[in-house]
């Protein structure tokens, strides 16, 4: 197995630094590739999210690969890596961990903490909708504050750390609707497809197989936290700035900005979270190919898994199968023909 290509120094010019993670993010691909077929857009958006320091929420029907592909790329990151299953009688001590009483010597006993799964590098919250929301919540503070809290005291989670959850959208029994507050967590919602026929057959022949293909590391913590550090200080223009905002506005139903076709279909639009996410997903995309500040298209590129989890839509738009991502399609356009 080869070294990681952090072995070798980060260049102190950014210009040259953003030349050393595209060729990175090349090679993660590249070792992603020999057991995930197709899905080129959904690593993609993961490794934004990765480098843009953000967490993932990833949708898609049973037997897509999700949750594959979440643990072969901690493998090729080589960072600490826990599964968490949730189920409906999961704990949020399950999550966090518990103090244990322990003996010591000479008789005496005291507690000690024993931390659980969250304490990891990269945890995959497999099937998240089917803990209810006290077990959901354990995860808040974890993902937005990179810390837990247990019997009152504060454990802090080591860097880097990146929440990957998976969720079925088709099975409602014993299934629990992820809170709001929770859902603004995640960085991006991705939506994982059904593969091609060209690529099914592929995945037929390369997973019957006997043999299985072994991957090499690629990264590890320290050049995982110095690239997210490298996507903070690229550069963007004023104009993708107000592109951001404005976008983000408009999809507020009450509020100025919004367009009047907008009104009857969403419900409650996107916060200033959204607008954060749109320039950090901008700026992690610009760098992954390249570039060495962010463009318009960078921006469109994350509207839509920055925005789709965050526009609630109403009845109106349900029933006339209007979704989240027609209504964030339309606004970039009508946004973009305006500028």
């Amino acid at each position: 197995m080869s070294e990681p290509l952090s072995s070798s120094p980060l260049p102190d010019d950014d210009v040259a630094a953003i030349d050393h993670l595209r060729a990175t993010y090349g090679r993660l691909t590249k070792e992603l590739g020999k057991v995930i077929v197709g899905q080129q857009d959904v690593i993609e958006q993961l490794c934004i999210c990765l480098f843009a320091r953000g967490h993932a929420l990833l949708m898609g029907v049973p037997g897509l690969a999700k949750t594959l592909l979440i643990s072969r790329l901690a493998e090729t990151l080589s960072l600490n890596f826990s599964r968490i299953q949730f189920t409906p009688d999961l704990m949020p001590m399950d999550i966090t961990g518990t103090d244990i009483l322990q003996e010591l010597p000479g008789g005496k006993r005291q507690f000690e903490f024993a931390k659980g799964p969250v304490f990891a590098n990269i945890v995959l919250a497999d099937e998240i909708n089917r803990a209810p929301a006290k077990t959901q919540a354990a995860m808040l503070e974890a993902m937005q504050e990179h810390r837990v809290t247990v019997a009152g005291r504060t454990y802090k989670l080591e860097a880097p750390f990146f929440v990957l959850a998976t969720q079925n959208p088709i099975e409602q029994e014993g299934t629990y609707p992820l809170p709001e507050a929770q859902l603004d967590r995640f960085m991006f919602m991705i939506g994982v497809d059904y593969p091609s026929r060209e690529e099914e057959i592929v995945i037929a022949r390369s997973t019957t197989g006997a043999s299985q293909p072994i991957l090499e590391h690629v990264l590890d913590g320290a050049r995982v936290i110095a690239y997210q550090e490298l996507v903070r200080r690229v550069p963007v223009p004023d104009h993708i700035y107000s592109f951001a905002v404005d976008l983000v506005r408009r999809t507020r139903p009450a509020g100025p900005d919004a367009p009047d076709w907008l009104k009857p279909l969403v419900g409650w639009g996107a916060g200033p979270r959204a607008v954060q996410y749109l320039v950090l997903g901008a700026k992690a995309r610009a760098a992954l190919m390249g570039s060495y500040m962010v463009r318009m298209e960078d921006v469109v590129a994350v509207a839509q898994p920055v925005l789709r989890h965050r526009l609630m839509t109403t009845f109106t738009a349900q029933s006339d199968g209007i979704d989240s991502i027609a209504v964030t399609k339309r606004l970039v356009e009508e946004l973009r023909k305006e500028g």
